[in-house]
């Protein structure tokens, strides 16, 4: 049973961990533009597909180096031609925008590579068990862990100690400020809109290597990456990562006593934070 409870634990750190790469990219954008992202989850999958095409020709540390980078490319794209006309609107129209890009993402992925699952292949000593006592520790989960964690440092260094990531978090707290001190808060955006894809994009890659590659994996993450981003608190971005691992590790503890409540356990998570402190957990009081 204490192996069982472990490997659980451990799981839903993993798939924290995605949650929280999601849950990251939707609060930048979010907290800065007010854009409702529904098609992060497209993002997502978009992300896996490009490095499986792409391992053939530059292995797997290649795909997984330059793929993030490709799928932050199109975000920008679609940034600049859809969303940027957007800004300062209801968020509503950016919600049904994303809404119906989530949908084109999955049909297009679907039609381009088949809704059959794809293997996506990793370098075999990534699969190999670090223990032999505790089985579910490979190098491939490990390696995840361990490269989610410098991505969420990376980007909490690149937000402190760079001028534009200085200027994204003073733009959170009040954009109309920033452009009269004549920051280009359109370039702001983009540059913002372009980092959360990127974050997307990296998660999409790790999902693939574990869970392989599907049509359907990206709306399969969207919402719980929406709860953590919730439970954490719009506006903090300590409190969505906060949040991701808090639904990942309690999906995979509920998985081991209640099985089929292990969905259902994180959305009872966001009703009783809602109930207690609206805010979130670390959210800001009258943030949105």
């Amino acid at each position: 049973m204490t192996e069982l409870i472990l490997y659980n634990v451990f799981n839903g750190l993993v798939i924290g961990a995605f949650y929280a790469l999601m849950a990251l990219g939707l609060s930048l954008i979010l907290n800065l533009s007010g854009v409702i992202n529904f098609a992060h989850g497209g993002f997502l999958t978009l992300g896996g597909y490009l490095a499986f095409v792409l391992v053939p020709f530059v292995g797997f540390w290649g795909a997984l180096l330059i793929s993030p980078f490709l799928t932050a490319i199109v975000g920008l794209v679609i940034e600049r031609i859809m969303i940027r006309p957007l800004y300062g609107r209801d968020p509503l129209y950016s919600l049904l925008l994303t809404f119906g890009l989530a949908f084109i993402f999955e049909d297009g992925t679907r039609f381009i590579w088949g809704p059959q699952t794809l293997p996506f292949s990793v370098p075999g000593w990534l699969q190999n068990q670090l223990s032999t006592q505790f089985f579910f520790l490979t190098g491939y989960r490990g390696f995840m862990v361990v490269l989610a964690t410098v991505a969420v440092i990376a980007l909490f260094l690149i937000l402190s100690r760079t001028r534009v990531g200085m200027r994204i978090r003073a733009g959170t707290l009040d954009l109309e400020t920033v452009s009269v001190l004549g920051v280009n808060t359109r370039f702001l955006r983009t540059v913002n809109f372009g980092l959360g894809i990127f974050l997307a994009g990296l998660a999409g890659v790790l999902a693939a290597g574990m869970l392989g590659l599907q049509p359907t994996t990206g709306s399969e993450l969207i919402m719980p990456s929406f709860v953590a981003v919730i439970i954490g608190g719009l506006g903090s971005l300590p409190g969505t990562l906060l949040g991701g691992l808090l639904i990942g590790v309690a999906s995979g503890v509920t998985s081991v006593f209640f099985p089929d409540a292990s969905e259902a356990v994180i959305y009872v998570m966001m009703g009783l934070v809602l109930l207690v402190r609206p805010r979130g957990l670390l959210g800001e009081e009258g943030r949105f």
